[in-house]
C-alpha cells in the first residue's frame, strides 16, 4: 500500500516523462530510417533537434530527414519546455519534500506495534493524545488538516491526513496492529461509521467513540464500541463533584491519567480459581486493590477478602510497574 500510493503521487512527472522517452524513440528510430544513421548518430540528431542547442548535423539532411526534423522538433519544444517547467515546480514548491516526508512518516507508522489511533483532532482529541503522550504511549493522529495544533505541549511524532471514515486511510493508520482506537468525529453518524469499519478491518481492537446525543450511545455500542463517551455530560458530572467532594475528585483525576514505573493502575485478567484472602497482595507485592470486573461484566469496588476469584476475572489494582509485575505472576 505504501509503495502504490507513493506511486501515484508521482504519475504527474511519469506521464510527461514517459512521453518525452517516446518522442526520442521515435526521433532516433526517424533518423535511422529516413536518414540512414547509424545509432549514435541518430542518437546525437535526435538530442541536438530536442534540445534545441543547434549544433551541427551529421551529415546535410534530405528533403524528408528536413520535413520530420521540422515536425520532430516543433513537437518536442513543447514537450520538453513543459516536462522542465514541471519538473522544476515540483521541486521548487516543496511538492518532493511534502512527498518525502510523507513518506518517511508512513514508513514509522508501518513499524508501530500496539498504539492508539486518534480519530479527529480537536478539543477531545488534543486531550487524548496528551494523556497518552504524557504516560509515554504510541499513538498516531488521523485528521483531515494540513497542520495540527497542540498548543506546544507536545509533538505529533505520527499522522494521517486523510478521512478517517476510510478502510485506506485506517489502513495506513496501522489500524492491523492498533491496540485502540479513538473516535472523536463531531458528527455522530461519522462515528458510527468510524466504528463498524475498525471493528471489521481489526475485531480485537478497543475501541472508544463519542457520542453527542443519548440516543446515539446504544448505537455505536451495537456496532462495536467497547466503550461510549459523552464528553459534555462527563464534563457536567466532574465539575458537580468537584462542589461535592473537590479534593477525592481531584485525586482520582491525578490517578487516572498518571501513569508511570513508580504509579500506574491497571488491569489485570485472572487465570486461576483463588481467595482475595488467599490472594493477600498487599502483603506480598504491597499493590492496593481498587476493585474487579467479574465475569458477567459488573464492577464491584474495594470487593470483600472472602471473594473467590474466578478464571476470567480482572482486578483493578496500582502499585509501581515492579510491584505490578510481581501481582501478574501470581494471578496468572
Amino acid at each position: 500500500m505504501l509503495f502504490t500510493k507513493q506511486t501515484k503521487s508521482f504519475t504527474k512527472l511519469l506521464w510527461p516523462a514517459l512521453l518525452l522517452v517516446l518522442s526520442l524513440l521515435i526521433g532516433l528510430f526517424g533518423f535511422m530510417v529516413i536518414e540512414g544513421y547509424g545509432f549514435i548518430d541518430a542518437l546525437y540528431m535526435t538530442a541536438v533537434t530536442v534540445s534545441t542547442v543547434g549544433y551541427e548535423v551529421v551529415k546535410p539532411l534530405s528533403y524528408a530527414g528536413k520535413l520530420f526534423t521540422i515536425f520532430f522538433l516543433l513537437i518536442n519544444i513543447g514537450l520538453f519546455t513543459y516536462f522542465i517547467a514541471l519538473f522544476t515546480r515540483y521541486l521548487l514548491d516543496g511538492e518532493f519534500i511534502k512527498r518525502y516526508k510523507e513518506m518517511k512518516m508512513e514508513n514509522k507508522i508501518h513499524h508501530l506495534k500496539d498504539h492508539v489511533i486518534i480519530c479527529g483532532f480537536g478539543r477531545n482529541g488534543r486531550e487524548s493524545a496528551q494523556i497518552l503522550h504524557n504516560n509515554s504511549i504510541p499513538f498516531v493522529i488521523v485528521e483531515n488538516k494540513d497542520e495540527l495544533e497542540t498548543d506546544g505541549h507536545f509533538k505529533i511524532e505520527h499522522s494521517v491526513k486523510g478521512n478517517a471514515t476510510t478502510d485506506e486511510i485506517l489502513l495506513e493508520a496501522g489500524i492491523k496492529h492498533a491496540k485502540a482506537i479513538i473516535t472523536t468525529l463531531p458528527v455522530d453518524a461519522d462515528n458510527l461509521f468510524l466504528v463498524l469499519s475498525a471493528r471489521q478491518l481489526n475485531p480485537s481492537i478497543k475501541i472508544i467513540s463519542r457520542a453527542s446525543v443519548n440516543s446515539s450511545v446504544q448505537k455505536l455500542k451495537i456496532a462495536g464500541a467497547d466503550n461510549v463517551i459523552m464528553p459534555d455530560k462527563i464534563g457536567g458530572a466532574h465539575m458537580a463533584t468537584l462542589v461535592l467532594q473537590p479534593d477525592v475528585t481531584e485525586i482520582l483525576s491525578i490517578m487516572s491519567t498518571t501513569s508511570n514505573p513508580s504509579f500506574r493502575i491497571v488491569e489485570l485478567p485472572v487465570g486461576k480459581s483463588i481467595k482475595l484472602a488467599e490472594l493477600d497482595l498487599w502483603k506480598k507485592t504491597h499493590c492496593t486493590i481498587i476493585g474487579l470486573k467479574k465475569l458477567n461484566k459488573h464492577y464491584s469496588i474495594n470487593p470483600s477478602p472472602e471473594y473467590t476469584l474466578l478464571i476470567g476475572d480482572s482486578l483493578i489494582i496500582m502499585g509501581s510497574e515492579k510491584e505490578i509485575n510481581q501481582a501478574r505472576e501470581l494471578v496468572s
